[in-house]
């Protein structure tokens, strides 16, 4: 039996099912959402493994924001957990908090350098600012340069080609550019004004999302197998959009992820919520779940994150790879989209090869319908 739809939205992670929400709500409009997947709620999505234990299956989703609209649009479909991400990172066989701060620096140095180094950061720069690694390697003081470069070999350099599989001179320099240094011994990851989790997960988050009268959800489907039983007036893709062309202009490289989940019988496994491995291992990052969703008890979950090459079709294409020449071939299937689809809306992390926070593609989603939909 046929049946027809405003939009065909491909994607049920934050941007399609974003989307979907206000289409139906604010403009009355039908969807249908699909998905490769067997599941909703895309990078976000969390379950329970056979211990009990609530987890991230694509690696740890911490929600931050600065933006009040972005934590009001969500709060309307789930109740909020408090929890402060704090990440140590492995150096010297020493655990220190990252990003690296001025408590970082008291572990590492003897005292008196600690001192002296902390007497000239906050000097030349403040209390509690955040300076980038970049700028601190161009200082004109020694010391501070020096710092610099230790900062940048034990703790970016070795993180970052894991990572990437590229050195970071070969990636661009805005990479480099946004590595922070925190002049202040505030010990969480993030500073954002709202730090809070899904009371029950992000899955059930999306699943009130996406519960909204005049939203079809359709998983394990592709938008190939559609065939002429669905038909729709536009189109909103969200995955990539080389892939969309048929990758005519040639393949958009991502980074992929391979995670080793472990569980053990007992409450807690590590210090803190994330430890990373900047020099040390294949892997770059071990988190436990538990932190996350504040569920204790007497097993516990963590993941152990492997970076890894990114082979269309079979791996999950997770991070966009930040390289000019990257960039300026994603420009050009933007060109091409202008031309030859013009009924179709790009837009999330994979249409718009860009990496984002959570509340960064809640923000996005929120503009594509207001600016580019509703052309409001």
């Amino acid at each position: 039996m046929k049946k027809h739809y405003d939009w065909l939205i491909v994607g049920a992670g934050y941007t399609g099912s974003i989307i979907a929400e206000r289409l139906a709500t604010q403009a009355g409009k039908t969807s249908l959402v699909i998905d490769r997947r067997n599941h909703i709620a895309g990078n976000a999505f969390d379950r329970r493994n056979d211990a009990g234990v609530l987890y991230h299956q694509y690696g740890p989703h911490v929600f931050h924001t600065n933006a009040p609209s972005i934590a009001t649009y969500l709060s309307q479909f789930t109740e909020w957990l408090p929890y402060e991400h704090r990440t140590l990172g492995s150096i010297d066989g020493r655990l220190v908090p990252i990003p690296f701060n001025l408590t970082s620096l008291q572990i590492l140095f003897p005292k008196a350098e600690a001192d002296r180094l902390t007497k000239i950061l906050i000097e030349t720069y403040g209390m509690d600012q955040k300076v980038t690694i970049l700028k601190m390697r161009e200082s004109p003081i020694q010391g501070v340069r020096d710092l610099a470069e230790f900062i940048y070999q034990n703790v970016f350099y070795g993180y970052t080609t894991k990572q990437w599989g590229l050195t970071p001179e070969a990636l661009s320099p805005s990479v480099t550019a946004r590595v922070p240094v925190y002049v202040s011994y505030d010990d969480r990851y993030f500073q954002d004004t709202f730090q809070n989790m899904p009371k029950l997960g992000y899955t059930k988050m999306f699943e009130r999302i996406l519960g909204q009268p005049g939203i079809d959800v359709s998983l394990e489907t592709d938008i190939k197998d559609l065939g002429s039983e669905v038909t729709y007036d536009r189109l909103l893709y969200t995955g990539a959009i080389d892939e969309y062309f048929n990758y005519a202009l040639g393949e958009l490289p991502y980074r992929s992820l391979r995670f080793d989940f472990q569980t053990y019988r007992q409450g807690r496994h590590q210090a803190a919520g994330q430890l990373n491995y900047p020099m040390s291992h294949d892997f770059t990052r071990i988190s436990e779940m538990a932190y996350l969703t504040q569920e204790w008890s007497d097993v516990t979950t963590v993941a152990i994150e492997y970076p890894m090459a990114h082979v269309p079709g079979k791996t999950e294409p997770y991070y966009p790879i930040p390289r000019d020449e990257n960039h300026e071939l994603h420009n050009k299937y933007i060109e091409l989209a202008e031309r030859e689809a013009a009924n179709v809306v790009f837009a999330g992390r994979l249409g718009d090869y860009k990496y984002y926070n959570m509340d960064q593609a809640v923000g996005r989603a929120l503009s594509v319908f207001e600016k580019t939909i509703m052309g409001r």
